[in-house]
């Protein structure tokens, strides 16, 4: 019987892990549309932007007017996410960001606002 309630106790506390998973899904869908100002709103007060060319600690306005200068220059064929890995209160993902000119690569991080990724750092390579 003891068992059995111990294997319970860690199905229930598996399965509720995955409610303090903040949602990517609005991020991943800005980079595969090519649309940063879809996303301001995610993100930090101050986020660390690195892309080919340029790199700077930019505010909200700035990293997104950033994105969508490179998303102009280098239009979005599609989104393929490498790597996710999410705890309680922040995570990244790593992806490939095929372009009209080439596969960049992506490097994101976020802190977790309840199910809201809150986006810390971008880096484009």
């Amino acid at each position: 019987m003891n068992m059995k309630r111990m294997l319970l106790t860690l199905v229930l506390i598996f399965s509720t892990l995955g409610v303090f998973a903040a949602d990517i899904t609005p991020i991943t869908e800005a980079f595969k549309k090519g649309n940063a100002t879809s996303i301001q709103a995610q993100m930090d007060q101050e986020v660390d932007v690195a892309l080919p060319g340029s790199s700077k600690k930019a505010n909200a306005a700035e990293a997104v007017t950033m994105l969508n200068t490179f998303f102009g220059a280098n239009k979005p064929s599609g989104f393929n996410l490498l790597h996710h890995a999410d705890k309680k209160e922040n995570g990244f993902f790593v992806a490939k960001l095929p372009t009209a000119n080439g596969e960049f690569r992506i490097n994101l991080t976020y802190r977790a606002d309840g199910d809201k990724a809150i986006i810390q750092s971008i880096r484009i390579e």
